[in-house]
């Protein structure tokens, strides 16, 4: 074989790769680090410092031609419409970058789901599903 040959092999093998870990972390929620030091909202100073909900937040980082973020729109619409306390918000990321650097949000979407205080529980970068989110609720 030439060495033609093994090198796209070499990049059919690394993007299969990527792609596999892609699909397997996409949408998972993981706990935040800082909660515990957390002390104030990390929406205050925002315009929806004042929409959080009596028992969670699913805040949603979207930008207009991200596809996963219509389909993230809706399941966390559904999970906010079907778990009381819960409410949705979402965020253009293009139009308020102070937040996204703030929050270190790298990617859209990205769902980070806020205490009724406020604060960070978890984030999930990608399109999570509904059983996704429904976990990573607070009961």
């Amino acid at each position: 074989m030439t060495t033609g040959a093994w090198v796209a092999i070499a990049a059919v093998a690394t993007a299969v790769a990527f792609g596999l870990w892609r699909r397997r972390t996409d949408g998972r929620f993981g706990e935040s680090e800082e909660q515990s030091v957390q002390s104030e909202s990390v929406l205050a100073g925002t315009p929806w410092q004042d929409e959080l909900g009596e028992r969670a937040t699913l805040l949603q980082f979207s930008s207009a031609f991200c596809a996963p973020c219509r389909t993230t729109r809706v399941v966390l619409a559904d999970v906010a419409r079907a778990e009381g306390g819960v409410k949705h918000v979402e965020v253009d990321a293009e139009q308020h970058l102070d937040v996204v650097r703030r929050l270190g949000i790298m990617r859209t979407p990205t769902t980070v789901v806020l205490d009724p205080l406020g604060r960070e529980l978890g984030r999930a970068a990608g399109a999570p599903t509904k059983e996704q989110v429904l976990q990573s609720l607070p009961d």
